[in-house]
């Protein structure tokens, strides 16, 4: 079976030429040696280029991440070993190290130690605790050493390659005090702490492997603990497989049709890939040597490949740049039963672990379960796939062209076969497809059906029906009974979840996802009628529920509930509706459900599993409310615990039920927002003062939410409540325009005093009150506190004559500190009088002004042309007397004395009396119970023409309208 290795390309880096690749542990970084001297990080995730550094202007042939250190470590054409700091970019160590060019340099994975191979043709082992000291020496090779690499079995040996056509294996022992004799193994002391305590420089490698016709560029250790296998990549255009046990050479692989680079292993695949100066990358079969497949990215010359244990990316080194492909899935092959039981596959080794042994599954959400794994024993082939059957008491692994089912309990095969896809169906049949495209299904492990599709097969999906996608479209077959065609639909899936009855099914595509229910009715129906089929299956057959744009990489159903993973967030969708049910840190995988403890599980590329709270009633619920079916509802409701009634208020509410989600939810908050969508103003006004006793909840948001309910009361027009809801506020810009617009005298006052008690006076806001209240002494002291001198003697100019001469004093003082000669120029128009035209006007003017009141708002209509009227030239041209009876005749008329200062209220009725001292205590007292909800709503207007003379209307009588432009 051909390895699915579909490539994906991460990162395609153009820059000089590129002599080693090296892949950071942890961060998604590739570093980059170049022949021109630099090296640089790119971000294979991102495409961008982290960090770069220029080390030297001769080439680098080789850089490596020391990560335990946070130090890149490079060889270079000067001969030198540099160290730096990759955070810092930190220069921290330069040491001459060789004679001659350096090739390679390796990095023990746990002691202190670097290799270096060199053009000198020897091999050096340096110690960074000891100052980066040489503390051993290797000698034998005949022409440059191009490649050390370290021996993961057993890190006190490795490797190395020669241009002299060789392969060298060396040793460093722990045998204290023994020297070395003619012939024998490489003898180093290492102390108990893993430090170097003697230097002895040895000649002798513990074996040669001879066999290449050419020098050898590449050596690699195979990190499978199972086979103790070398490959080396040669100038002879053939990577050899070396048993170093038996020191012999079991495989050649041919096929480059130029020197050979580079060979590794993967570190995860069954595969080993090597690259050529002919610019191909090929990818081998580990087991059975057959070339997968070949790649060529019309870079030039590959010289270096980089992998990276944990991970599927590849790095490659060109002559013309840098790139990083992903191999195949790193999706974990994983199997979860709806008892708890887990089995997955750790390359070719099969665990197991059970939820039900972990304490209650009562871990919190998201943290990392404490499993029991069991290892099962090692599977004959390389898995790709692994699924329990639906009773959970078998599983199947398919790979490598063959198929195997195993029982759960004990890795005890059941059946095997050949195939390249193995699937099952909901009642435990299965279905597989071989390399010829032949589809065979097996009822109690018997074959019972088989057909070839008249297109190409590229994946097989079980479940309630079979599923075939070809590279176009996807098409459903019966897989229990008559095995006929059901359905054809035009999407592409990569995934196929059905719900556990069989009535949905989720296609997840590669950018969206479909959820259509299935009606096996309707096929039961047409298949009994004799309905003739179409060529695309029965149209009734699937019914689309709901598109969304996302990409799943997981999912499953609980219930109708389709719970998923999408854009790291786990996510369920309830009839239309999608709510998050966490934000994952990871990328992180679906692999099962159990119903008593209502927790979804999941896993992550390191095996690790996690769970996640999924109330199963909660979902019954929700599917029952989006049926109507209230009575259902209620009964899963009662099962519900009250930590998730907020969750189910929010789902109501998107329902449209605004009213039972009130009642339900817990959430002051959600509270608020329900009774304001609602309009229960009253009800939001006693939420409110929940809130505000609550320490919890902070003072502004509490401001906030009276300000939100107030601008609310104020379009409704209850003006009540608005006013009060203002003044819990302290909303100055509401009650200004409140106390503006009803002409209350009273409270533009107030308003004024409380704005200047401010610790940050609001001197606009008191200076707007005053003015409104035609106050010019106090609008004058607001402006001369703020330190406002020259606004002050304008205003004084215009409004207040009579107090200009006063201004200009304080106006000259205030200047005097800044320039004598202009504070001089200033001029009083008590003193110049022939300077300021018509000043004695102005102050007659200013009497007239001051015996006015503020008019009341409804007579508007009346007053407004007075607004656009020249008084200066109307005194002169008309007198003072024609003036007076202007503004007189111009406001409204009094019922009793036409003459009369106009009166203070919203319309033409005064609010509680005629004076201020008379309304204010009868004013608070209103405005308190309204905060209180004791009343809040304008009564009806029954109720207001029996009011008491003491109420307050904000409503027009029925004798007088308010003015359409009010």
């Amino acid at each position: 079976m051909p390895l699915r290795l579909d490539c994906k390309k991460l990162l395609s880096a153009r820059s000089d030429r590129v002599k080693s690749v090296d892949f950071h542990s942890s961060e998604p970084w590739v570093l980059a040696a170049l022949y021109s001297g630099n090296i640089f990080i790119w971000d294979y995730n991102s495409q961008t280029l982290v960090k770069s550094i220029e080390v030297s202007n001769l080439p680098i042939r080789c850089a490596k991440f020391i990560t335990r250190k946070q130090w890149i470590v490079t060889g270079c054409d000067d001969m030198n070993i540099r160290t730096y700091n990759y955070n810092t970019l930190e220069k921290v160590k330069v040491l001459e190290a060789h004679t001659d060019y350096i090739r390679f340099l390796a990095v023990h994975p746990s002691l202190p130690y670097v290799l270096s191979a060199s053009d000198d043709m020897t091999v050096k082992m340096w110690d960074w605790e000891k100052n980066w000291t040489a503390v051993q020496t290797f000698e034998s090779h005949a022409h440059y050493v191009m490649m050390v690499q370290w021996n993961p079995k057993d890190t006190s040996i490795f490797a190395s390659a020669s241009l002299d056509r060789s392969i060298k294996v060396w040793g460093i022992t722990t045998s204290a005090g023994s020297a070395p004799t003619s012939g024998s193994s490489p003898t180093l002391s290492i102390s108990p702490t893993g430090t170097s305590s003697t230097t002895i420089c040895v000649t002798h490698p513990f074996f040669t492997l001879l066999g290449h016709e050419r020098g050898v560029n590449s050596v690699e250790y195979s990190p499978s603990g199972d086979k103790p296998y070398i490959i080396s990549g040669s100038d002879d255009r053939t990577v050899r497989v070396w048993d170093y046990q038996t020191k012999q050479c079991i495989q050649v692989l041919t096929g480059h049709s130029n020197n050979v680079s580079a060979a590794v292993f993967h570190p995860n695949l069954p595969i080993i890939i090597s690259g050529s100066e002919d610019g191909s990358v090929r990818i081998w079969h580990s087991s059975t040597y057959r070339l997968e497949t070949s790649l060529n990215y019309m870079m030039e010359r590959l010289w270096s490949i980089g992998v990276s244990k944990g991970s599927n990316s590849v790095a490659l080194g060109y002559d013309e740049g840098t790139i990083v492909i992903k191999l195949g899935s790193e999706t974990p092959l994983a199997s979860m039963t709806t008892g708890g039981k887990i089995v997955w596959a750790k390359g070719s080794d099969i665990q197991t672990a059970n939820l039900k042994l972990v304490d209650e599954v009562s871990s919190s959400d998201g943290e990392r379960l404490p499993l029991a794994v069991k290892d099962m024993g090692s599977c004959e082939l390389f898995p790709q796939s692994l699924a329990h059957a639906p009773n959970g008491r078998l599983f199947a692994v398919c790979g490598d062209g063959e198929y195997i089912i195993y029982t759960a309990q004990a890795l005890r095969n059941k059946s095997f076969g050949s195939a390249v896809e193995f699937v099952w169906s909901d009642e435990g049949h299965f279905a597989t497809k071989d390399s010829s495209n032949k589809i065979s299904i097996f009822h109690n492990f018997k074959e019972v059906f088989s057909f070839k599709p008249p297109f190409h097969a590229e994946e097989l999906f079980g479940g309630r029906l079979l599923g075939v996608r070809s590279s176009d479209f996807i098409c459903f077959f019966d897989m229990n009974t008559d095995f006929r065609l059901i359905r054809r639909i035009d999407v592409v899936p990569r995934l196929v979840l059905w719900s556990e009855n069989g009535d949905q099914v989720a296609l997840c595509c590669a950018d969206a996802f479909y959820i259509l229910k299935h009606d096996k009715d309707a096929i039961s129906a047409a298949i009994a009628g004799h309905a003739q089929q179409e060529e695309d299956g029965y149209e009734a057959a699937f019914e689309l529920i709901q598109e969304v744009s996302e990409k799943v990489d997981s999912g499953l159903f609980v219930s109708d509930c389709f719970v998923y993973v999408a854009n790291m967030r786990l996510q369920c969708s309830v009839a239309g509706q999608i709510e998050t049910l966490a934000h994952l840190d990871r990328p992180m995988y679906i692999i099962g459900y159990m119903p008593e403890h209502n927790k979804i599980f999941l896993i992550d590329r390191e095996l690790s599993v996690v769970s996640y709270m999924l109330h199963v009633a909660l979902i019954e619920y929700q599917t029952a409310i989006c049926r109507k079916d209230f009575d259902s509802g209620q009964r899963f409701f009662e099962q519900i615990p009250e930590s998730l009634h907020n969750r189910v208020a929010r789902f109501l509410e998107h329902q449209g039920h605004k009213d039972q989600a009130l009642s339900i939810t817990k959430d002051l908050d959600h509270q608020f927002d329900l009774a304001l969508s609602l309009s229960r103003l009253e009800q939001c006004a006693q939420i409110i003062k929940t809130m505000a006793s609550d320490l919890s909840t902070a003072p502004a948001t509490v401001s906030v939410r009276w300000r939100q309910l107030g601008d609310t009361a104020l379009e409704q027009g209850n003006f009540t409540l608005a006013l009060a809801c203002f003044k819990e506020a302290r909303d100055f810009s509401g009650l200004l325009l409140m106390y503006s617009a009803s002409g209350d005298e009273h409270g533009l006052r107030q308003l004024a005093e409380e704005a200047l008690a401010l610790p940050d006076k609001r001197n606009n806001v008191a200076l707007l009150c005053y003015l409104l209240l035609r106050d010019t002494e106090r609008t004058l002291e607001v402006l001369i506190n703020a330190g406002r001198l020259p606004e002050a003697a304008f205003f004084a100019r215009t409004y207040c004559p009579s107090q200009v001469g006063k201004l200009v004093q304080l106006w000259k003082q205030d200047l005097n500190r800044v320039n004598k000669s202009l504070a001089d120029s200033l001029a009083d128009p008590s003193e110049y009088e022939d300077l300021f035209p018509s000043f004695s006007i102005a102050r007659e003017a200013e009497s007239i002004f001051a015996a006015q009141r503020l008019p009341v708002a409804a007579s508007y209509s009346r007053v407004k042309d007075l607004l656009e009227v020249d008084i200066l030239n109307e005194m002169q041209t008309q007198g003072r007397a024609h003036v007076e009876r202007l503004y007189r005749e111009g406001g409204p008329v009094d019922s009793q004395d036409a003459r009369a200062p106009l009166q203070n209220g919203i319309f033409d009725q005064p609010i509680h009396g005629d004076s201020p001292t008379e309304r204010e205590p009868e004013t608070d007292t209103m405005l308190e119970q309204t905060v209180l909800g004791v009343t809040a709503a304008a009564p009806p207007e029954s109720q207001r023409q029996e009011a008491a003379p003491e109420s307050i209307v904000f409503s027009p009588s029925p004798e007088i309208q308010p003015p359409n432009d009010l």
